[in-house]
């Protein structure tokens, strides 16, 4: 019984066969989806909204409103995480069976860095998008363009 290194290509790849010669002999690609949509059993949505805290049933910990001064509000979580990590192991070393109180403060605490971060990246994204555009390139701090 003879085997294969790999598995044959997909039979649609025939419809690229003349491509190198005619390109418009190749199908169109299909539309993008919009709207919801169904993948491995779970409904999602091509709308690209940030869910809040609320909406998926945690406690915010740091303040509501637009107006979030991330830097500092990522500073107290991670200080407030840290603490609790040694409260943990305070816990763990000398009273075992209450550590559960103390994961969930941590989960909470996590989930909030989580969505602060995920709020962040609207803010992140015109400095990199302009700095795209320019000669520039962004993590080498050097110019592409003889001067």
């Amino acid at each position: 019984m003879a085997t294969a290194t790999y598995p044959p290509p997909p039979p649609f790849y025939r419809l690229y066969k003349k491509y190198s010669e005619d390109p418009k002999s190749a199908p169109e690609p299909p539309p993008p989806i919009e709207g919801n949509y169904q993948l491995f059993g779970a409904t999602y949505t091509t709308d690209d909204v940030l869910p809040s805290l609320e909406e998926q049933g945690v406690r915010q910990l740091y303040p509501k409103g637009p107006n979030v001064d991330f830097k500092k509000e990522l500073r107290a979580l991670n200080r407030e995480l840290q603490l609790h990590i040694l409260e943990l192991a305070d816990i763990l070393i000398e009273r075992p069976s209450q550590y559960a109180r103390r994961v969930e403060d941590i989960s909470l605490i996590f989930k909030n860095l989580h969505h602060l971060l995920n709020s962040l990246r609207p803010h992140q994204l015109g400095p990199s998008c302009f700095s795209g555009q320019s000669n520039t390139d962004p993590y080498s701090g050097t110019s592409d363009t003889a001067a």
